[in-house]
């Protein structure tokens, strides 16, 4: 029997089928080899538990002691807290006043520049005079003819009394000559009248200052015509200023007059005292806030117009506190971390008066964890006092964290302001 030769594409194909598959074979077989260890190995390798140490499983179920030193831990005390309010504002003199023209005028003098301090009925300027001389000359000649013309009718009237009483006149005589001088005499008044209005004219042409203070601005220059009433300068008292603060309605409730705000001013590296001098009875129709006016007395280098900004004393108390770091918000409820014994255990509290802690009369710092000006929170149940509590600083630290104490001191004590 012959055999019929291959086709040669079927051979060509084969030829290059058959390395491919060797290939295939042969990672299958190295793979399965890697995978599945040879019994040698299971019967050499130990069982873990065998060469696990025996306290391991308990060290993974107990987390190792949290350290803490004496500053980690705060203590709830009686602090004296403060409710304030930030408010801004600029600076204005509590007086001041506008040098204005009181005649119409040139304006000729204008002695006084920016800057310069004036007492009160100082000559600043003057306006030009030449025709309210003239109107003071002229009312005083009307005068001076009233005053001949009266003294006219009081003779002319004595002569008919003496004439009335020698029977040479009748009554209707006399009365006519009384009649003629009460005239004259109202039109001698009237004419000095007028003479008293030109002086006064004629004064207004000088301007003085109307208080005490320093030139703020000059609003016209000596040439210049002004008209009645037109301002000419403006002087500004900057031994008292003051501060007008828009205070929301719900904090406006709680301020007094007199209560005091301390101040940082621009251009000045120490902060002020003022005092809450007036409020305002109405709110302003657009935004309902109340203003509130506090006074402070003027200092080297304080200006009219200078920004500031303030915060305001609303309300003090002396209550149990903690410092507000301490309070931890990450749950549905605020809780603190109690030291008890030697673990760390979580205490659901209620807080209250959220402010910073008052300093003592005397001025002097607060030393402690909880220092004057520091935030601090109203515990109002929850905690006892006396109570160690964990710091916020620390981070997250589970409940019953189990902790040990590095320093054997005691504990600082957060700061009790003067009685």
């Amino acid at each position: 029997m012959v055999r019929e030769p291959m086709n040669p594409t079927l051979r060509r194909v084969t030829l290059v089928l058959l390395p491919v598959a060797l290939l295939i074979g042969a990672a299958a077989w190295w793979k399965s080899s890697r995978s599945v260890p040879s019994t040698a190995a299971l019967t050499a390798a130990p069982p873990a538990a065998a060469t696990a140490r025996p306290g391991a499983s308990s060290a993974l179920a107990t987390p190792a002691p949290l350290e803490l030193r004496d500053s980690d831990l705060v203590a709830l005390r009686e602090l004296p807290l403060q409710r304030s309010l930030v408010f801004t504002g600029s600076l204005r003199p509590l007086q001041s006043g506008w040098v204005k023209a009181k005649v119409a005028g040139e304006l000729t003098q204008l002695t006084p520049r920016e800057g310069d301090a004036l007492r009160a009925g100082d000559l600043v300027g003057r306006i030009d005079a030449s025709e309210f001389e003239m109107r003071l000359r002229q009312a005083q000649q009307q005068a001076a003819a009233a005053r001949a013309q009266r003294e006219v009718t009081r003779r002319q009237l004595e002569n008919n009394r003496a004439l009335v009483g020698q029977g040479f006149i009748s009554a209707t005589a006399l009365d006519t000559a009384l009649a003629n001088d009460n005239a004259a005499q109202a039109t001698a008044d009237a004419a000095q009248a007028a003479v008293d209005l030109a002086q006064k004219a004629l004064g207004d042409t000088q301007l003085k200052a109307p208080l005490a203070g320093q030139v703020a601005q000059r609003l016209v220059q000596p040439g210049e015509r002004v008209a009645v009433d037109a301002r000419v300068m403006e002087i500004v008292d900057l031994s008292r200023l003051e501060i007008e603060a828009a205070l929301p309605a719900s904090e406006a409730a709680a301020l007094k007059v007199g209560a005091m705000a301390r101040l940082e001013v621009e251009g000045q590296s120490a902060a002020l005292q003022a005092r809450v001098a007036r409020i305002n009875p109405s709110a302003q129709a657009g935004t309902r806030a109340v203003l509130a006016y506090l006074s402070l007395p003027g200092g080297p280098g304080l200006r009219s117009g200078l920004f500031a900004r303030g915060e305001m004393v609303l309300e003090e108390r002396r209550v149990p506190a903690l410092p507000l770091s301490a309070v931890r918000t990450d749950a549905a409820q605020p809780y603190v971390l109690v030291f008890e014994g030697s673990r760390l255990q979580q205490r659901r509290v209620e807080l209250g008066l959220r402010g910073r802690v008052a300093a003592p009369p005397n001025g002097s710092p607060h030393s402690g964890p909880t220092g004057a000006d520091e935030e601090a929170v109203e515990i109002r149940s929850g905690l006892d006092a006396g109570a160690l509590v964990l710091q916020g600083r620390l981070g997250s630290v589970r409940d019953g964290q189990p902790v040990r104490r590095l320093a054997t001191n005691a504990l600082p004590a957060a700061p009790a302001a003067s009685r």
